[in-house]
């Protein structure tokens, strides 16, 4: 479907040839401060044309809210977003009237609807993900002023170029944690890969270019970390938070895999070292030692740093000639035009930042839906038994006393 979220869904519309694309947004809390101004940079770091690294197609991709806010503050009514497609060249792409292109969704629609879009990608299109942007600047908006939360993603690898996550082979390391935490957006957008290590920037950035010399092109990954996170975030079992962040980010165009916190590489360590050890924080809270859940234990957020990574396939438009079938079975050359990018990632940062905001932001609001509502019951009647709530710190020295005879 084209709803994403429960209490904050958001609703994309649009095709990549079409007049305009957009969103919906319902659920945004009345009472706070908005204009396009506040969603506009994060889309026009999503805008393609931006650097040789990315599509030459021009667009300015300028939002414009078209209801659900009055007087510069939203209204608690649903929010219209509008974004109008300026340079569309759908005669670029008369060659999918006779070829289905290679590992694009033309066959699959087709299948799918019994028709599809004449140009371009249709609804597949990352053109599609501009109403996720912009939602996204919303729900981010609120989180920042509400919680504090904050939201980065960069670009970690290039083909087979990666930013350096450990010392050794076998895990993150506490350097990396550190690095993450303290990741700014604006780190991240002094160069135009979006890769806020300046030792591998540059050989990323000319992986591309190589990429695009060749009329060819190549994937990569975005890893994302959100600081701040009300702890209690998550509903167990079937939309724990770490399940419906991997939803989010599976649901971008172009992505193949989704890890978090110590990811596939985690199932190589032994538990006795993949354990986060409980720690007590300098405020008096409890901490983890280290953080190899990605702050998220039990499909619940812990108050750790929330990290984790986007896999992104090589784009499948590529300016070479393709020896592939055509709608009748019988083989061809493809010879596809029309402009792309030769590789997603540095333009595909935003949007991972978005929908985590969009995923925190639902989140946030059923959270607060519970409290809400469990607050207006009376008291218990009963104490509740020792073993199902938080104990006091009389009643933990009184049992290690009974448990140790008074010797500690």
């Amino acid at each position: 479907m084209s709803t994403f979220g429960q209490l904050f869904r958001v609703t994309t519309y649009g095709e990549s040839h079409c007049a305009s694309v957009g969103a919906i947004v319902d659920g945004c809390p009345p009472g706070m401060e908005l204009s396009a101004s506040d969603l506009q940079p994060q889309l026009t770091r999503r805008r393609p044309g931006q650097s040789a690294l990315t599509t030459p197609r021009n667009e300015a991709d300028e939002v414009a809210l078209q209801s659900g806010v009055e007087a510069g503050v939203t209204l608690g009514t649903p929010i219209g977003l509008l974004v109008r497609n300026k340079d569309q060249r759908p005669h670029d792409y008369s060659e999918t009237d006779w070829y289905p292109r290679p590992s694009h969704a033309d066959w699959t629609y087709l299948l799918k609807y019994g028709l599809k879009a004449s140009s371009g990608g249709g609804r597949s299109s990352a053109r599609e993900s501009i109403g996720r942007v912009a939602a996204g600047a919303i729900a981010e908006k609120y989180l920042k002023q509400a919680y504090g939360v904050e939201i980065v993603a960069f670009v970690s690898s290039v083909g087979k170029i990666h930013v350096p996550t450990s010392k050794t082979d076998d895990e993150v390391d506490e350097e990396y944690i550190n690095f993450l935490h303290d990741v700014t957006r604006e780190k991240v957008d002094e160069n135009a890969i979006r890769c806020p290590f300046k030792d591998v920037a540059p050989a990323m950035e000319e992986r591309i270019l190589q990429a695009k010399e060749a009329h060819d092109s190549i994937g990569g990954t975005v890893t994302c970390v959100i600081k701040n996170s009300p702890v209690g975030l998550g509903e167990p079992v079937f939309d724990k938070l770490e399940a419906v962040l991997a939803h989010a980010m599976l649901s971008i165009p172009a992505t193949k895999g989704f890890e978090i916190g110590s990811g596939f590489a985690g199932t190589e360590l032994a538990g006795s070292k993949h354990n986060d050890a409980f720690v007590k924080r300098a405020d008096g809270t409890l901490g983890t030692k280290t953080n190899r859940s990605g702050g998220i234990q039990g499909g619940i957020s812990n108050g750790e740093d929330i990290y984790f990574k986007v896999a992104f396939k090589s784009p499948a438009t590529i300016s070479q000639d393709q020896v592939t079938a055509r709608y009748d079975g019988e083989e061809g050359s493809l010879a596809t035009r029309g402009r792309h990018d030769p590789c997603v990632v540095p333009r595909a940062v935003p949007i991972v930042e978005a929908m985590a905001a969009l995923v925190i932001m639902d989140a946030v609001l059923i959270q607060a839906s519970r409290k809400a509502a469990s607050s207006l019951l009376p008291p218990l009647s009963k104490p509740l038994p020792a073993s199902m709530a938080l104990p006091t710190k009389e009643a933990i020295a009184k049992s290690v006393e009974e448990l140790t005879g008074g010797k500690q």
